[in-house]
């Protein structure tokens, strides 16, 4: 089962939904460079935070700040499952 935080519990209880966040993202320390991943969004987040400010508009890179965040949950599974495969390597 993947890792998800679903519309509704973002929007019914957005402190599990911020807390289930914070857990994955303590997964950064695992990954190679992890800046490269994580600055791009954090552009994204301010321009889509600031295109909204006082704005009536879809904004047009949505789908960008998607893929950018995907790519970085993608990278975060992949350590997870990488440090998974290493733990019964080192208990024995």
């Amino acid at each position: 089962m993947g890792w998800c935080i679903g519309r509704t519990e973002a929007l019914t209880d957005p402190l599990s939904a911020r807390r289930k966040a914070l857990a994955k993202l303590r997964g950064l320390a695992d990954l190679d460079e992890p800046e490269s991943l994580v600055v791009p969004i954090l552009i994204d987040a301010i321009l889509m935070a600031e295109s909204y400010r006082g704005a009536r508009h879809e904004i047009t890179f949505l789908a960008e700040l998607t893929r950018s965040v995907d790519a970085l949950i993608r990278e975060l599974n992949a350590a997870e499952k990488a440090q998974e495969w290493a733990e019964p390597v080192n208990a024995a």
